[in-house]
């Protein structure tokens, strides 16, 4: 079957609009469906109205979507990589999972879009609207694009339901933004200790002690020193019991301080 030509597809629009009730609603959906037509066939769409389209699953990788409108658009799990959205108003746009790999979104109006778990990586997004994003558990993510202590709080999030792995990573990506941020420090090194690695909580703990002190910061030194010693005793306990409980001992006695530094951590943020 022949793909269906745009001029085709405008002429049936036409038809349709002068058949129905003239009213604006209609128009819109008519020129939207002509440009997703569009959009679909030849993977470039420059200054189109796709505003609610579904694009779901879509391989748009490389299109041109320059100047498109794509509010409230859903592009959940699209690939968009390579994809030059510069200048596209994505307004309320569904991006949770997207490929954005190497996509330009230069100047782009990304205010209260879904980016959640989307890949990032070398995306450009100078001069772009990021107002109300939820940028969640997006890889990739340059640290201009987010806040220390929105972080600090997805990291606690992630802690407190028990996920210390994913709290770690978002901890360590709030540290490639300050390195001399204490709390996040200890934050780290609590969650390092809940999964038994020691070596880099006491590392993190002796850290955080030390940036509480130069700050002269006396309630995070003294919560920092009382960790260190903390995970060194259970360090020493679990050595000497060769393995017959000591590991159990380790995590019990590291989790009782998360309450503690929990306190501190909205302290300091709050």
């Amino acid at each position: 079957m022949t793909t269906p030509t745009r001029a085709w597809m405008a002429s049936i629009a036409a038809v349709a609009i002068a058949a129905a009730p003239l009213t604006f609603p209609v128009a819109a959906r008519a020129e939207s469906l002509v440009d997703l037509q569009e959009l679909l066939s030849s993977n470039e769409c420059p200054g189109c109205d796709l505003s609610n389209a579904g694009l779901v699953f879509a391989d748009l990788t490389g299109a041109d979507l320059t100047g498109a409108s794509l509010v409230r658009a859903n592009l959940s799990q699209s690939s968009l990589a390579g994809a030059d959205l510069s200048g596209a108003n994505l307004r309320g746009a569904t991006l949770a999972g997207a490929d954005l790999t190497g996509a330009d979104l230069s100047d782009a109006d990304l205010s209260g879009a879904d980016l959640r778990g989307a890949f990032l990586t070398d995306a450009n997004f100078d001069g772009a609207e990021l107002a109300g994003a939820n940028l969640r558990g997006a890889m990739g993510i340059a640290v201009e694009l987010v806040t220390i202590e929105e972080l600090l709080l997805w990291g606690n999030e992630l802690a407190d339901r028990g996920n210390y792995t994913g709290a770690i990573g978002y901890y360590s990506q709030a540290l490639n933004i300050d390195p001399n941020y204490g709390e996040v420090y200890l934050a780290r090194g609590v969650a390092y200790g809940s999964i038994g690695d020691i070596e880099r909580a006491t590392t993190d703990g002796e850290r955080a002690a030390e940036i509480f002190s130069v700050s002269g910061d006396q309630q995070g030194y003294e919560l920092a020193t009382v960790f260190v010693a903390t995970v060194e005793a259970a360090a020493e306990a679990a050595e000497e019991s060769q393995g017959g409980g000591g590991g159990s001992n380790f995590g019990g006695r590291l989790l009782n301080l998360v309450g503690s530094i929990g306190g501190l951590l909205l302290r300091s943020l709050f």
